[in-house]
């Protein structure tokens, strides 16, 4: 175990009496395929080696015991008394709350967590929250749901309490990851297959902006009902069921005049995205790396530009590694408004390239940047 988790089972066996088991959700970086699970298409993520930790035991009550050691915060609460609350106790509480919804059988708990997943970063640390505590309360109550049943269920719990009206890429990853792989997630049909990720030399680097994004105050919901709005004209003008039978952007400029401009540009920007990520998968196969990096970028160009979900931090981080010859993709990774940016890059220039970055990027917003070299791992595990 690492230091965190020893710090998670220290703190348990301080506050409760039972032996707790000890669990890792990771988060999860996406390579390609953003703001597209939502729309039905295909999403490319990978399970990290930073996450979330719990310990947790069955207490044999109706109260569940949380705390959580980010936040120094302690909750308690009976099953029958859970509701809506705020900030990080909406994610626990609406994940319980999901398992009473389905008429699973789970009684009172204590549970403390703590992670190393950068707050606003991008790595989607409230997947890791969910899928974590939603993996951890189906082994210890024997509820029997598989990890694809769990993923849906916490992609349920986030739309509940918290409001995001998340697609499922972040929980999806978070509970099949595969180490040293990345899932082609088919977002329609909830199914996937995994590529070896072969980087010869290079790495997935993250560079966090420090700007915090503001998903749950709306701007996300505002992207999501914008592509709503499109598809329902589409379907009526083209025949089609989602945005995955739409050939190419050119058939949504024949109906251009039929949507607003952000509505239009949405669209093409989802069309654009998915027939990329088809693309980096084959790609991928042929272990044409360089093309896939290009992907990466036309990617960024289509959030900034169409989706409209960077900022000035994002599109400053991108431009510079677009400038250095050992970075062969890099784009804005998660939801956007802040976070990460996600670059791969050769091995040895990886230094030079953060510190070169990082001298820029203070002097340019007088924020320091923070970088992390990313490992894939495995999805939720039991570790104790």
């Amino acid at each position: 175990m690492n230091s965190i988790a020893e710090n998670v089972v220290k703190i348990f066996k301080e506050k409760f009496p039972e032996k707790p088991d000890v669990y890792f959700s990771p988060g999860r970086i996406n390579l390609i395929g953003e703001h597209i699970d939502y729309n039905d298409g295909y999403v490319m993520p990978a399970a990290i080696n930073k996450g979330v930790y719990y310990a947790i035991a069955v207490n044999k009550t109706d109260t569940i015991n949380f705390y959580a050691l980010d936040f120094d915060e302690l909750l308690s609460i009976k099953i029958n008394e859970i509701r809506k609350i705020d900030n990080w106790k909406n994610y626990v509480l609406s994940v319980v709350n999901e398992f009473v919804l389905a008429g699973k059988n789970i009684s009172g708990f204590d549970c403390v967590f703590g992670g190393d997943i950068p707050c606003g970063s991008g790595i989607s640390s409230s997947a890791a929250v969910e899928g974590g505590l939603a993996y951890a309360i189906n082994d210890i109550f024997n509820v029997g749901l598989n990890r694809v049943e769990l993923a849906l269920l916490c992609q349920r719990a986030e739309h509940n309490f918290p409001g995001v009206n998340c697609g499922i890429m972040d929980m999806y990853a978070n509970l099949n990851g595969k180490k040293d792989h990345v899932i082609l997630l088919d977002c329609k049909n909830i199914t996937h297959q995994y590529f070896p990720l072969q980087l010869n030399g290079y790495k997935i680097v993250l560079l966090n902006s420090k700007v915090h994004h503001t998903l749950v105050s709306g701007e996300y919901n505002v992207r999501r009902k914008r592509c709503e709005e499109g598809l329902a004209i589409l379907k009526k003008e083209l025949q089609v069921k989602s945005f995955r039978d739409i050939k190419s952007s050119g058939d949504v400029e024949l109906h251009k005049d039929k949507m607003s401009t952000e509505v239009f540009n949405c669209c093409t920007y989802v069309v654009e995205e998915i027939e990329r990520t088809v693309k980096a998968g084959q790609l991928l196969q042929q272990n044409d790396l360089d093309g896939f990096g290009k992907l990466m970028f036309a990617t960024h160009e289509g959030l900034s530009k169409l989706y409209q979900v960077s900022c000035p931090e994002l599109d400053f981080l991108v431009q510079q590694a677009g400038k250095d010859k050992n970075v062969i993709g890099a784009r804005l990774m998660g939801g956007g408004f802040g976070g990460c940016t996600i670059n791969i890059i050769k091995e040895e220039a990886i230094s030079n390239f953060i510190a070169d970055v990082s001298e820029a990027y203070e002097k340019e917003f007088n924020i320091e940047l923070e970088a992390y070299v990313m490992e894939i791992s495995d999805g939720v595990t039991k570790i104790m």
